[in-house]
């Protein structure tokens, strides 16, 4: 079981040819480059990736193409994780069979468990698989927030090892912190957060930044990991209008129309998303011609 997954993971886009169906060509060159350009692994098929909108062929199909083209050269994380415990434990399964090297599991939204639902949920997804598991809170999304006394229960569970944390809560992070083992890592799940939340002890950040600005996001973490707090808080500044702009609308609405400018060929949102308008697209080419990017 892999028991480190590095400090900067890409949640990374799904790109869509335009008739919608999953471009799987441009899938093996995105994520080649995501790995040549600062990112320790990927995370597939999450919030960023459109899960939503994903079937279980696709997604299966789609961490099997990645593992194939980086599996060996990064961690390769599926998103596995819904608001349906089976549904969740049979693609898990499918997931590991394909060879990645962990899942993500999203608190089940929409049908809103109480705390010992949610114990209950990841509790047996975990027992499906041998591979590790990250948590996913981002109660913004999911209308419940996962507690710390319930991830420190669940943190006694062998190959649940890590959170990707988006409460927005530094105070959580606190918490979650003191009362976790060392070795259960916390990443950051908002790009603008990864500094605070590794001065409070976290691991580093599941990104969607790192799409357009990984070698810096990486810059950044070694900053702070030997010590340079001062070079990492310049980097973080300076990166901070790229973030918040990433965020200009709904995840990860912005971050396609983004790659598009700079020639990825990522494709539209699918339905209920729907593309930048003009304003939101003229704001996102300022701050990439800011950058140079342009």
């Amino acid at each position: 079981m892999v028991t480190d997954f590095g400090r900067v993971l890409t949640a990374m886009v799904t790109p869509f040819n335009k008739d919608q169906t999953i471009d799987f060509e441009q899938v093996k060159k995105l994520a080649r480059h995501l790995v040549q350009s600062g990112s320790d692994g990927l995370v597939l098929a999450g919030t960023t990736g459109e899960s939503p909108t994903l079937s279980k062929d696709e997604k299966v199909e789609l961490f099997r193409v990645v593992v194939e083209e980086v599996g060996g050269d990064a961690i390769v994380i599926a998103g596995t994780g819904g608001n349906n415990t089976a549904a969740s434990v049979e693609l898990t399964r499918a997931a590991e069979k394909v060879g990645v090297d962990g899942v993500l599991q999203v608190s089940p939204y929409y049908n809103k468990p109480t705390q010992e639902g949610l114990y209950q949920h990841f509790k047996a997804i975990a027992a499906s698989t041998n591979l590790p598991v990250m948590l996913y809170n981002i109660p913004g999304r999911t209308a419940v927030n996962i507690l710390p006394q319930t991830v420190i229960r669940l943190a006694e569970i062998e190959n649940i090892t890590s959170i990707k944390e988006a409460s927005g809560s530094l105070d959580q992070v606190s918490e979650l912190r003191r009362s976790l083992p060392d070795h259960f890592a916390i990443y950051s799940g908002d790009d603008s957060m990864t500094l605070p939340i590794m001065s409070l002890g976290g691991k580093g950040v599941v990104s969607v930044a790192a799409h357009i600005v990984g070698p810096k996001i990486q810059e950044m973490v070694n900053a702070f990991t030997s010590g340079n707090v001062t070079m990492a808080t310049k980097i973080h500044s300076s990166l901070y209008p790229v973030f918040k702009i990433l965020f200009i609308t709904t995840n990860p609405v912005p971050v396609k129309a983004a790659m598009n400018m700079l020639g990825w060929k990522v494709g539209a949102p699918r339905l209920p998303l729907v593309d930048v308008n003009e304003a939101e697209r003229e704001a996102l080419r300022r701050v990439l011609a800011d950058f140079q990017l342009l």
